[in-house]
């Protein structure tokens, strides 16, 4: 009978004489009771992280497929993620390598901890990128110009910080500990996946291949939806330069 089979059927028992009533402690119980509990908010948790920044890059960039096509490729990237973090531990490909001696099964809250901390450093390359594509558009670049230029002055930031992750996130898997070695695993290669092959490689082609699509918003929306005129083209318009600058 497994573990967790156990603790259930222990915790299902009558109380003893009518007013006694059983507990089960230890590591066991316990890994079972965070397990529940952070599956019954999991949803909720979800839809915080990944819905709240999508409405606001509705709102920022004026547009549905730019929001969508910046968390379908993090919906990717994680997925790469966990594929890795788990052929790693409970299946024990490669363990070796990375001085998993005993593979087993991962913490229950690990792939929480990689959802909040890879969302956020995913949206941060990918404003780095499409800020600049839309500041470009703003000012009246054609809609596949603006991707290029976007992408050639924010692609060295992103590198740059991408590699620091990287580099900060491996230092984590030369630990004796299961769950830091774990956790700097599928942070780094997490990071590695979505910096360079999503955002700076899938996303920039689906943008260029959508051309001006990418830039449109449903009339309704775009009525009911505030204005963040972040470049400052609005402005620009109602208060051209004397000098043309």
């Amino acid at each position: 009978m497994s573990t967790d089979r156990l603790v259930r059927e222990l915790r299902s028992l009558p109380p003893v004489d009518g007013d006694i009533d059983l507990g089960v402690a230890g590591a066991a119980a316990i890994d079972i009771d965070i397990s529940e509990g952070l599956a019954d908010v999991l949803s909720l948790y979800l839809v915080v992280v990944v819905g709240l920044p999508f409405l606001i890059m509705v709102m920022v960039f004026r547009s549905l497929l730019v929001p969508l096509i910046a968390t379908l490729g993090f919906v990717l990237s994680l997925f790469a993620t966990y594929g890795a973090v788990t052929a790693v531990f409970p299946w024990g490909w490669l363990s070796v390598l990375f001085g998993v001696h005993d593979p087993g099964p991962i913490l229950s809250f690990l792939p929480v901890i990689l959802v909040g901390i890879l969302f956020g450093l995913a949206m941060d390359y990918q404003l780095f990128l499409t800020t600049g594509m839309r500041e470009a558009w703003a000012h009246g670049a054609a809609p596949r110009l603006a991707v290029a230029q976007g992408f050639r002055a924010g692609r060295t930031h992103v590198i740059a910080a991408a590699i620091i992750m990287v580099s900060m996130f491996s230092g984590f898997i030369t630990s004796e500990a299961v769950i830091i070695t774990s956790s700097g695993l599928g942070l780094g290669l997490g990071v590695l996946f979505d910096a360079f092959v999503v955002r700076m490689l899938l996303m920039p082609a689906g943008m260029h291949v959508l051309g001006g699509a990418a830039r449109r918003l449903p009339t309704w929306l775009d009525r009911i939806g505030p204005n963040v005129d972040v470049e400052g083209s609005a402005l620009e318009r109602r208060h051209p330069s004397p000098h043309g600058v």
